[in-house]
């Protein structure tokens, strides 16, 4: 599993013209599932994500989470994060899990966090083509992978 996390002020998901999804101070995770993952993967993610300390305590060192701040999340669907750029120029995708047990995995990600005391939990729509809006913040972002390949 892979994700990208950005420490934002707000960010939206818009899905043919409706908002699907949208927060204030928090963090928009782009989670991608390939297809070797599990909900070990997915558990790992949470931890790391939830429990990661980049935002700003009260000396203005990143000291704290997500559930310290008791921040918003924004969790959106990415299958594009197992993109092999290597050879040619046309992207390949044969690392991203097949919808059906990608989408399982990700709406067990979206429930784990509210579990875990998430109080606002967004989504975007799984498959869909979707416009994100992010004003990130400091800029910080946080490159994760489930297999710790970075």
């Amino acid at each position: 599993m892979r994700a990208v996390v950005q420490r934002v002020t707000r960010s939206k998901v818009t899905v043919d013209g409706n908002v699907t999804g949208k927060i204030d101070k928090g963090l928009m995770v782009l989670l991608g599932v390939g297809h070797e993952d599990t909900e070990k993967d997915a558990e790992y993610m949470l931890e790391k994500i939830l429990k990661l300390r980049i935002f700003e305590d009260h000396h203005e060192k990143m000291n704290l989470s997500l559930m310290d701040i008791e921040g918003e999340l924004l969790v959106v669907s990415q299958f594009t994060l197992y993109a092999d750029c290597r050879k040619g120029r046309r992207p390949s995708f044969t690392n991203a899990a097949p919808p059906e047990p990608a989408n399982k995995l990700y709406e067990y990600f979206v429930r784990r966090c509210k579990e875990m005391g998430v109080q606002e939990v967004h989504t975007g729509a799984f498959g869909a083509h979707m416009h994100v809006d992010i004003q990130n913040d400091g800029p910080v972002t946080i490159l994760l992978d489930s297999e710790k390949r970075f």
